[in-house]
């Protein structure tokens, strides 16, 4: 086994279950809410993929969903993302955030994850709602193309809406977020949360023997599901013009997401000179005076390019005055994947025939 083989395997081990009485009174308080929620979601007409986390963020949850609309669009399938629009303004409305052929709304109105899905996933319808019912109620209604099915965006902890498949994103650098709830530790709900999901897929996986590992973990905890790898593939960076990055080009990196390190290691392997970096808050909306630091770090540094992830780059673009390049990442789920997912589908669209005369 390998130093990395031996790494991922001593991460694939779930801690065990913490003894303090807080945290076993949260993992009581999720549960019950989980199974009494179960009991009253309400169930769209069409089949709901579902893909979240157990974690606060930064699972490569958002990037699995670009990657399986785009597979199901290839297919010939008519595709609406459903997300929440998180830290958006007027968070209660709903909103048609693309029709498919790119962004509508800007992330003020939209939130950063929807505006960046809009343009990762041409074809794609996106619409937004904190109630994801209404929004796929609104999607139907309202656009252009009726979907023949929906995709949630962080939908595992949103149960008032009844899905078909739950696929659960696990990140290999911290796969089971010590173990502990919130606010000691770094999980929203619960490991044994993991009996509803149907699929598990580890995210930025580098080792081709961690699936089962994954799965081995997580059975302890109820899950009877499947589990895949999804590796991370980097593409060329690129400045918002379209012109490559040359190798060697001096940069700073500014990044609003819940784990930077994974886009920080990536730059460094595209071959550019880091002159400095810059964290802020995931979903971080970027006001004025963000901006005036943006510019006075690359200015101090000799920065002549300021890089920055899918997410950040649709509140930057056009704001900054400095040359702004972006560094490309897709999820890349193995074949395996996809082959279950297309049977799973098959299978549930011949069950929602039924509800295909379901009228608004």
């Amino acid at each position: 086994m390998s130093p990395l083989e031996r790494q991922v395997a001593r991460r694939l081990v779930a801690p065990p279950a913490s003894r303090s009485p807080w945290q076993l009174l949260y993992r009581m308080i999720h549960l019950w809410r989980r199974r009494r929620s179960a009991r009253h979601a309400r169930r769209l007409p069409r089949p709901v993929i579902s893909i979240g986390n157990l974690h606060l963020g930064g699972t490569g949850k958002t990037p699995l969903t670009a990657a399986v609309a785009a597979h199901l669009l290839a297919r010939g399938l008519q595709v609406a993302i459903l997300s929440r629009g998180y830290r958006r303004k007027d968070p209660t409305s709903i909103r048609v955030v693309s029709q498919g052929q790119g962004p509508l709304l800007g992330p003020s109105l939209a939130g950063d994850e929807p505006v960046m899905l809009a343009g990762l996933v041409p074809g794609a319808a996106v619409v937004i709602g904190a109630d994801r019912f209404k929004a796929g109620r609104h999607a139907l209604m309202r656009l252009d193309r009726t979907p023949d099915l929906f995709v949630l965006d962080d939908g595992f902890a949103h149960l008032r809406l009844a899905r078909d498949l739950d696929i659960l994103t696990f990140p290999q650098t911290d796969p089971f977020g010590g173990g502990r709830l919130l606010p000691s530790g770094r999980l929203r709900e619960p490991l044994e949360a993991v009996r509803a999901a149907h699929a598990a897929v580890l995210t930025g996986a580098s080792d081709h023997t961690a699936g089962d590992a994954l799965a081995a973990a997580l059975r302890p905890y109820g899950f009877g599901g499947q589990s895949f790898l999804s590796h991370t593939r980097t593409e060329a960076i690129r400045r918002c013009d379209g012109r490559r990055v040359a190798v060697g080009s001096k940069v700073l990196l500014v990044s609003a997401i819940a784990r930077p390190e994974p886009f920080e290691l990536a730059a460094r392997a595209a071959g550019v000179q880091i002159a400095g970096q810059l964290r802020f808050r995931d979903h971080h909306a970027y006001p004025q005076a963000s901006l005036e630091k943006i510019r006075q770090h690359a200015r101090s540094r000799g920065a002549g390019l300021v890089l920055v992830t899918a997410k950040d780059r649709v509140k930057l673009q056009g704001r900054l005055n400095l040359p702004l390049a972006e560094l490309p990442v897709r999820a890349e789920p193995e074949p395996a994947f996809f082959t279950w997912l297309d049977q799973r589908l098959a299978t549930l669209r011949e069950a929602a025939a039924p509800r295909s005369d379901w009228a608004p």
